[in-house]
């Protein structure tokens, strides 16, 4: 558990070198080779350095031990730093957006330069190196159960996509259409907030003790079931507390049992489910009695 936050911090610290050469290096080629499209590529990338500062604070603070004033820990800070990411997100790619609209626009009163050929080199390179960074933190995202990390992720493929409309854009721009070049920027701007939607829903999913998905409650049904002296499961409720599960199970046991062994067969199914699944953070089993026939 404690690795934890280390490893996050790790593939964050990761994501930020990374994004800061990327960013330096398309800005340079957008500036060069006259592309606005790469200029707001190179926007989008700097943004990233921004978000994955706020997914460090978010797995930081998520980390810290429960206290007197939070008794169920901070999971919850997570799923805080996911929603600032997609407000940032957002607010990025309305920038962008607007960008490319006004070029569109100034067009009509002078012609749009046509790109160079370092742009289209860039923009090639960015998605490859933005690909790889989504499948990198998405790895280690589904490992840790961290949802901060996740989102910073989606914030990586959202760049790559970014850089396919950059890529089109810039490609046809230099086969004749100029335009494409500052419309690639518009496009970019509904991938972007497409990604920020749905962090935004993710986060917010967590924080209101959405249920476990399906899966995961059928995966925990078997494990209980397959204990020898359950007799049927009368209960299952779960819910998601940022990163972690909390479950509350009743079951019902042979109601001849002594009160020591019905413990003993609850303590041994609490552990059993504690270990099946490594994001539960807390499990409550209540023992219902079942008659004899």
């Amino acid at each position: 558990m404690d690795n934890q936050p280390k490893e996050a911090l790790r593939v964050s610290l990761v994501s930020i070198a990374v994004n800061l050469l990327l960013s330096l290096g398309k800005l340079l080629a957008g500036l060069i080779a006259h592309s606005g499209a790469m200029i707001s590529d190179a926007v989008h990338s700097a943004s990233d350095i921004f978000s994955t500062i706020i997914v460090i604070i978010g797995v930081k603070l998520s980390g810290k031990a429960a206290d007197r004033e939070h008794p169920y820990g901070h999971e919850r800070m997570e799923c805080v730093a996911a929603i600032v990411l997609a407000v940032v997100l957002l607010i990025t790619g309305l920038f962008i957006g607007l960008e490319g609209a006004r070029r569109i626009l100034d067009a009509q009163a002078e012609p749009l330069p046509v790109p160079g050929l370092l742009a289209l080199v860039a923009a090639v390179v960015s998605i490859a190196v933005k690909e790889a960074m989504f499948w990198y933190t998405r790895a280690h995202a589904r490992r840790l159960g961290s949802s901060a990390l996740m989102a910073d992720a989606w914030h990586h493929r959202s760049d790559a996509l970014s850089s396919v409309g950059a890529l089109v854009g810039i490609a046809g721009a230099r086969m004749g259409l100029p335009v494409l070049d500052p419309l690639a920027s518009v496009v970019i701007c509904a991938f972007i907030a497409k990604a920020a939607f749905d962090i935004f829903r993710d986060a917010i999913d967590k924080m209101v003790d959405h249920s476990a998905d399906a899966q995961t409650e059928a995966a925990i049904r078997a494990c209980v079931a397959g204990h020898a002296d359950v007799r049927r499961i009368d209960l299952l409720r779960t819910r998601e507390f940022g990163n972690k599960l909390y479950i509350e199970l009743e079951i019902a046991l042979d109601e001849t049992l002594t009160l020591a062994r019905a413990h003993a067969i609850a303590e041994e199914i609490h552990d059993d489910v504690e270990r099946a699944f490594p994001s539960v953070k807390h499990i409550m089993v209540h023992v219902n009695p079942d008659e004899v026939h």
